[in-house]
């Protein structure tokens, strides 16, 4: 229990960066089911150089 009093602010803080990372995950995992692009976020793929890797035909 002592180690535990110590370490709260650590715990609290990987606790806090373990959810930022699963949200940021869990956003990338919705956008490629639309079908979006996770690479570029230009909404204007015609005028992009780098929209035939993104959206392979």
């Amino acid at each position: 229990m002592t180690w535990l009093s110590q370490n709260i602010w650590t715990i609290i803080i990987c606790a806090v960066l373990i959810a930022i990372v699963a949200a940021i995950i869990v956003n990338m995992v919705k956008k490629k089911k639309q079908g979006k692009s996770m690479v570029c976020g230009c909404g204007n793929c015609k005028a992009c150089p780098m929209s035939g890797s993104c959206h392979k035909q």
